[in-house]
């Protein structure tokens, strides 16, 4: 089965500075962002299904605010 796109959310304390996403078994990390504005990391991650992403996320020690099914609409140079 291919693996498809989640967007993940997680919000950041006011006030803190964002912390680096540590790497993830049984989900791949594609790109991450961080909005400061809005105290809001989004990282787009392959995963099987939306648990193995929440799995792989919250064994990694992130913490998974929103998780929502993507699509790419763009997508810069070959995979």
């Amino acid at each position: 089965m291919t693996d498809r796109l989640f967007a993940l959310e997680r919000y950041d304390v006011p006030g803190s500075e964002p912390r680096s996403l540590p790497a993830l078994a049984g989900a791949r990390l594609v790109a991450a962002v961080h909005l400061p504005a809005d105290q809001v990391v989004l990282a787009l991650v392959e995963g099987e299904d939306e648990q193995s992403v929440v799995d792989a996320a919250t064994a990694a020690g992130w913490r998974v605010d929103r998780l929502h099914a993507a699509t790419w609409i763009f997508e810069r140079g070959n995979r």
